[in-house]
């Protein structure tokens, strides 16, 4: 719990083991044991066929909440089911106090179907800035970790993701044909051009730790929920890549981006997506 006149930098230096933790118990407790066992009455619809939610989702979310909040006083909780319940709970984003934004199952889809691409997802921000992130893929058991001006890690080992081998196209994840709009696929099309290779993304969580990695070059995400990409945004800034809007502007978390936007293993890779997104044919 923090203490009095403690720094949120204080308190990560002494609690990201904590919030570690308390991600692991929830995917132990919650998420893993019901995965291929769900029953029909334990996964709903929410806005589209493949816009999933289950128990393991909501349960989750529930035991990340207790614990985050109680372990940060005077913190707030916005999670991704919350906010589909209450969607005005989002607006905490853009509050004074320090904000968790949880997505306890990023790729509920994949979890619903017994695949291994789902990941937990924990970042904790203020006045709109990302300060810390933690992201856990359960069936791997690979953990990775954030936190502003100290480095990415993955299991420990420092990430450092550096620039794309010169002269292969750039591997780039893009929003899933199923979640967006005409308009948005339309915009995605820019990618489709020579030097580039464009694939339809997974989970996002683990979308960013492949960038962060340096397995995948690059993200063109046309959404912009803060649960689906603040900690993502964070490792792979930390990892030394950055983000750009299709104007050329850093991703807000706080909304208002001119979509879609990229996040890349390096800055001359963000800015070459960002120029495509934008309809700059060259890229450059």
């Amino acid at each position: 719990m923090i203490e009095t006149n403690e720094t949120i930098d204080e308190f990560l230096a002494r609690h990201a083991g904590d919030v570690e933790e308390a991600v692991r118990k929830a995917a132990a407790q919650e998420i893993m044991p019901r995965r291929s066992r769900l029953a029909a009455h334990e996964i709903d619809q929410k806005t589209a066929p493949h816009d999933l939610v289950t128990d393991a989702d909501r349960k989750a979310e529930l035991y990340l909440t207790e614990v985050l909040a109680r372990l940060l006083p005077g913190s707030v909780v916005v999670g991704e089911e919350a906010v589909h319940a209450n969607p005005a709970s989002y607006e905490a984003i853009r509050g004074d106090a320090p904000v968790w934004i949880v997505d306890p199952v990023d790729g509920t889809r994949q979890f619903v179907h017994g695949d291994p691409g789902f990941c937990t997802l924990v970042a904790l921000a203020q006045h709109g800035v990302v300060l810390a992130s933690w992201t856990y893929a359960p069936v791997d058991d690979r953990f990775a970790t954030a936190i502003r001006g100290r480095g990415a890690h993955l299991d420990g080992e420092r990430l450092y993701a550096g620039p794309p081998e010169p002269g292969r196209d750039l591997r780039i994840a893009t929003s899933h044909p199923d979640y967006t709009t005409d308009e948005q696929k339309r915009d995605l099309l820019a990618l489709r051009t020579p030097g580039v290779a464009p694939r339809p993304c997974g989970s996002a969580g683990l979308e960013y730790l492949a960038v962060a990695l340096g397995e995948c070059d690059a993200t063109a995400f046309s959404w912009e929920a803060a649960w689906d990409h603040a900690a993502g945004i964070l490792l792979v800034e930390e990892a030394g890549g950055t983000h750009l809007t299709r104007s050329g502007e850093p991703f807000r978390i706080t909304g208002g981006n001119d979509l879609p936007f990229t996040a890349a293993r390096d800055a001359a890779t963000a800015r070459r997506v960002a120029a495509l997104l934008a309809g700059e044919a060259s890229g450059i």
